[in-house]
């Protein structure tokens, strides 16, 4: 079976899509002035972009890898949008690390795995 890529750059491809499950590269925020609340929330509208794209939603994630450049500091801010945009009953496979972004702007990047219906 082949695998689908969309979005596809020279490194890259935004969206991968193999057996009916989708693959985003990492996700970020749009403007990186803001602060965790704002990063996280364009973050996960960039994300909903992306699953629409593909064929899914965020109802059917599967599993988020979510990096944070400042665990102590951030971690609140990222759940406190998180616990708002997932739906109950929903709640994937997540795990949360602190990493050194590319950019020293970059909050939060998300690595999301998704099922399509």
């Amino acid at each position: 079976m082949s695998v689908q890529r969309l979005r596809t750059e020279a490194r890259y491809s935004e969206i991968n899509i193999h057996r009916g499950v989708v693959h985003l590269a990492g996700q970020l925020a749009d403007d990186f002035t803001g602060d965790i609340v704002q990063q996280t929330r364009e973050t996960l509208a960039n994300t909903e972009l992306m699953l629409a794209e593909a064929g899914t939603d965020k109802s059917r994630i599967l599993s988020v890898t979510i990096y944070l450049k400042d665990m102590a500091r951030d971690y609140a801010g990222l759940n406190q949008v998180w616990d708002a945009w997932v739906s109950t009953g929903t709640a994937p496979a997540r795990i949360c690390v602190e990493a050194k972004m590319y950019k020293p702007e970059v909050l939060v990047e998300m690595m999301v795995v998704a099922a399509q219906p």
